[in-house]
């Protein structure tokens, strides 16, 4: 395939093109490169990896520092789960861009009872459904966006239910380089039977360690569970060493062995007094695991600030403690939509915390006595007298038909309602069958006793007896396209097609064109009220399919912010658009030819009863790219300046121009400001001779000559692109 434009839209339809013959590149986990003490943009870090070849760095990044983009020393993980995996490849893209190497695919809703592989590639609800189609498609995708970032991306999933033997090998062919696996997930969250549960585990370990997949386990689901997540400390130890036991003695290496480290409670709880010594107790038990820094989807609402607060904090953590993959948090759990713009915004948040957090532990220590280590040991020690109960109990089986697991009380209380399953009971109870004394498996990467040493073979070499297996030929593996005539991702493209690389756009928020928007409200009620009002205001705004997302109570009387999504079935073609001309800017050459020989003076400063002034310094002052570079002679007012002022001093100077700062912008100030600078001058008989301009991070161009300038300058904004201006006005009126 040809590489990516960045410039241009994946287009899925040559992603799916000849999908029967694509191979992945490569398999297994692949960790970032750090790079030693690494200099960017004149400063040097310290945990940081090769800088990608193309990305989107954060907004400071971009306005501030010339787009800088370090990337920090963790592996960033982004969940994707719309149920149409044709838009997810999008999704990818965007999460590749802004610093995501770790793209996990959540299954869809139930697939963990389902007995054999999935084909074809029907929609999905509550996830993806995981077909090899679906798979070969996502890694095909990925495998020319790691080319188009310029760094490798892992592509997860997920290994379990009664059908993970046989999802472990598909994932082995199909080059997916992460997936969870645990039995103890099937056993307590989806009724499967335990002993078919560890049998299949054992196979699928296995498979997992012959083909160098990141293994992640799901100890995380109890304190998801759990009434009080903080009580199950103890508990998630066990589970973790129970399953990293099980994974080493099934052939995974422990360097690819990671732990769902999840912290177990969220502010307003007092987070890093439970939160802190769990980490520490988990990397004195397990350090020599990896760790993956999952959060805690159990306190997640639908509060966006909310969701972020709780990713900054939970990375904190993670940096105090060492984390080699950091999981992203967004409110989609508590809105129950898969939003474009959350899963990059979480990326955007963890890579801006953890650079910012760069070299933390070489200033700070861990105290190594005091409460922290107490509570610590504490922790350990309970999960020790929870592992000894358990052998008591006669094992891992026992112990969960008493259940014991996922029990409210902070062990050892025990409140007697943990989850018990039945040793015979469950999803695929008695399949589980002694194999025969003669039984030969002529496969490789296989748990167990081939018995092929009968025909001279080893057990490593198992395949040789029928030529190779499909983890050495390919062409052995049956690629089934689709078996649903009216579920397809076909079906699926052509009733988008005439929004897919074509003039019509609409907005979206999990599919291309599925017309969804979010509308911010403050309404001057209480809640109930709120929420009603919200739902006819954005119906009268044309939308359909109206429902609040999130409340928030400003105060119990004088108002509630509501956030309502709806769809707007309306598209717009954008060849009939007038899209405004980009502020451009000169060269320094340019500037220099012009103003040597043509020098101009301006008088500039804040309007009205606005202190700021940090903004148009960095325009007019030389030492910051200032349009003073360039010879223009500046008069600087100060801040809080009237508007006649500015107006008078430009007479008395005799200047050019005038440049208005204003940062303020409640009712329109800045706007109306500009207005009375532009009139006062028409009344003072100047006007034609003086170029005006306004800048601000509120000011939007088109408002600004609106109200009278001659130009306005926003965000990002340079002197050179306001000392071209000058230029250009002044050339106008010549």
């Amino acid at each position: 395939m040809k590489q990516l434009d960045p410039n241009k839209k994946l287009d899925i339809h040559e992603i799916l093109k000849d999908l029967d013959q694509y191979a992945p590149k490569r398999r297994g986990w692949t960790w970032r490169k750090h790079e030693e003490n690494l200099e960017m943009g004149g400063h040097i870090y310290h945990q940081a990896t090769t800088p990608l070849k193309n990305s989107v760095a954060t907004q400071a990044g971009v306005e501030y520092f010339d787009n800088l983009d370090p990337q920090p020393i963790e592996s960033i993980t982004t969940e994707i789960a719309s149920g149409r995996f044709e838009d997810d490849i999008r999704r990818m893209r965007m999460a590749a861009w802004h610093g995501a190497d770790h793209i996990m695919v959540i299954r869809t809703a139930g697939q963990s009872h389902y007995d054999g592989l999935i084909e074809g590639t029907p929609q999905g609800i509550g996830g993806v459904p995981i077909t090899r189609k679906q798979v070969r498609a996502h890694r095909k995708a990925l495998d020319l966006i790691e080319e188009e970032v310029g760094r490798e991306i892992n592509y997860h999933s997920y290994v379990s239910g009664v059908a993970g033997p046989e999802i472990a090998v598909m994932f082995a062919e199909e080059g997916v380089n992460g997936a969870h696996q645990d039995p103890q997930y099937n056993v307590l969250y989806r009724n499967i039977n335990m002993v078919r549960s560890y049998v299949d585990a054992a196979e699928s370990k296995k498979i997992m360690a012959w083909a160098d997949i990141n293994q992640i386990d799901g100890a995380h689901n109890a304190n998801a569970t759990a009434r009080d997540a903080w009580k199950v400390m103890p508990e998630l130890m066990v589970q973790h060493a129970i399953n990293s036991w099980f994974s080493e003695k099934s052939g995974i290496l422990p360097n690819n062995i990671s732990l769902s480290t999840v912290p177990p409670t969220a502010s307003p709880i007092p987070t890093l007094r439970y939160d802190l010594p769990y980490a520490v107790a988990l990397r004195d038990f397990f350090g020599k695991y990896k760790m993956r820094a999952q959060m805690n989807t159990k306190y997640v609402t639908s509060s966006s600030r909310e969701a972020t607060v709780t990713h900054v904090l939970n990375m904190l953590i993670s940096r105090l403690t060492n984390a080699d993959i950091q999981s992203t948090i967004t409110p989609d759990e508590g809105r129950n939509v898969p939003w474009h713009m959350f899963n990059i915004e979480a990326c955007d948040t963890a890579k801006q915390t953890l650079v910012g957090l760069d070299g933390l532990m070489e200033m700070i220590d861990l105290k190594p006595d005091g409460v922290l280590r107490q509570k610590a040991r504490e922790i350990k020690q309970r999960a020790i007298l929870y592992l000894e109960e358990m052998i008591e109990m006669g094992g891992y089986f026992e112990s969960v038909e008493r259940g014991m697991f996922v029990d409210s009380g902070e062990y050892p209380e025990r409140n007697g309602d943990g989850i018990a399953r039945h040793i015979d009971g469950g999803i695929g109870a008695g399949t589980v069958y002694k194999r025969e004394a003669n039984y030969m498996a002529p496969v490789c990467a296989h748990f167990g006793y081939n018995n092929t040493d009968q025909y001279g073979v080893s057990h490593q070499d198992a395949c040789d007896l029928i030529g190779g297996c499909t983890f050495d030929d390919r062409s052995k593996i049956q690629f089934i396209d689709e078996l649903d005539p009216e579920d397809n991702v076909e079906l699926r493209l052509k009733e988008k097609e005439a929004y897919r690389n074509t003039n019509l756009i609409m907005p979206e928020v999990q599919w291309l064109a599925d017309g969804t928007v979010t509308v911010d409200l403050f309404v001057p009620v209480d809640q109930q009220i709120a929420k009603a009002a919200a739902i006819e205001i954005a119906e009268k705004m044309n939308l359909t399919e109206v429902e609040v997302i999130h409340v928030e109570v400003m105060h119990p009387s004088e108002g509630t912010r509501v956030q309502v999504k709806g769809i707007l079935n309306h598209a717009v073609d954008i060849d009939k658009l007038e899209i405004p001309k980009e502020n451009g800017a000169m060269s320094d050459d340019e500037l220099w030819a012009e103003l040597e020989d043509s020098p101009m003076k301006v008088v500039a400063g804040t309007i009205g009863e606005d202190e700021h002034s940090v903004g148009l310094r960095e325009i007019i002052d030389i030492k910051h790219g200032g349009i003073e570079k360039w010879g223009i002679e500046v008069e600087y007012l100060g801040t809080s300046v009237p508007i006649q002022k500015f107006v008078d001093a430009a007479i008395e100077i005799d200047a050019d121009a005038i440049l208005i700062s204003s940062i303020i912008s409640h009712d329109d100030i800045h706007y109306k400001n500009m207005q009375k600078v532009h009139d006062y001058a028409v009344e003072r008989g100047v006007r034609d001779k003086l170029i005006l301009i306004a800048g601000g991070t509120q000011v939007t161009p088109e408002f600004a000559v609106e109200s009278g300038m001659d130009a306005g300058f926003g965000r990002g904004t340079k002197g050179a692109h306001v000392a071209t201006a000058l230029v250009e006005k002044r050339r106008e009126r010549a």
